[in-house]
């Protein structure tokens, strides 16, 4: 059975009264009034095996599942900085984190009401941890929303050959446009005025951002993510 999910924006309450580059750069793609035309319902996806660990599933829900993987990660740790902003931290900075902290919950919560609304086999919230974060050091708090962003931007450029259904495509790539921003703006505060938002370590040799696997992605992350899981049809168990 088909199922189409209707994702509007009401009930959203980010503040627009500030414009900067971040504050509407691409959010809308999850807001506008979406919608998308669900996989069958009915397959066995992301059952849970034995040892009651989630298998994000297979085809598009299985990427679906990941980008929400990824999404959370990326929220909860936005979601600990703005709680206990860095001691010294400027209000230019306190703008930035806070529009960061914004995005990443919508795209969060979006991808789970994406999910739900074509399958039951939604990944579970997960738990995280930041064993060598100082979320009172600027230095530390920085080096850490870098490699997550970009981590984040390259996940989404490997993911996209394994996406079918054209709708999701669209969003996939609206959303790492939105990431790829984040990437350069904490660039920018930590070498402002350079050329860092392009550097050689996120950029290949044709001007392309990097894209790599879900295993690679999985492997770079997986320090920060307690809860198990697998994604067997990508080699990750």
């Amino acid at each position: 059975m088909k199922k189409t999910i209707n994702v509007s924006n009401q009930g959203v309450t980010l503040d627009t009264s500030r414009r900067n580059f971040l504050k509407l750069g691409g959010i809308g793609l999850a807001m506008a009034g979406l919608t998308l035309i669900g996989c069958d319902d009915d397959n066995d996806y992301g059952m849970m095996d034995d040892g009651q660990i989630f298998d994000l599933g297979t085809g598009d829900v299985g990427v679906l599942n990941y980008a929400y993987a990824l999404e959370q990660l990326e929220a909860d740790f936005y979601t600990k900085v703005v709680n206990n902003f860095y001691s010294g931290i400027s209000s230019v900075e306190k703008e930035l984190f806070t529009d960061l902290y914004h995005h990443e919950v919508i795209h969060r919560d979006f991808f789970k009401a994406a999910i739900s609304g074509v399958t039951q086999k939604v990944l579970p919230t997960l738990q995280f941890q930041y064993t060598n974060v100082n979320f009172n050091d600027r230095n530390s708090v920085l080096a850490t929303a870098k490699a997550l962003e970009d981590t984040g931007v390259a996940a989404y450029n490997g993911a996209g050959k394994y996406i079918t259904n054209p709708a999701y495509l669209v969003i996939a790539g609206k959303i790492v446009s939105v990431e790829a921003r984040h990437a350069s703006a904490i660039r920018n505060l930590i070498n402002p005025g350079s050329t860092d938002f392009s550097g050689d370590d996120v950029i290949d040799a044709n001007g392309l951002d990097l894209a790599k696997e879900p295993k690679d992605i999985v492997m770079a992350a997986g320090g920060f993510i307690k809860t198990p899981f697998t994604w067997k049809e990508r080699g990750i168990s």
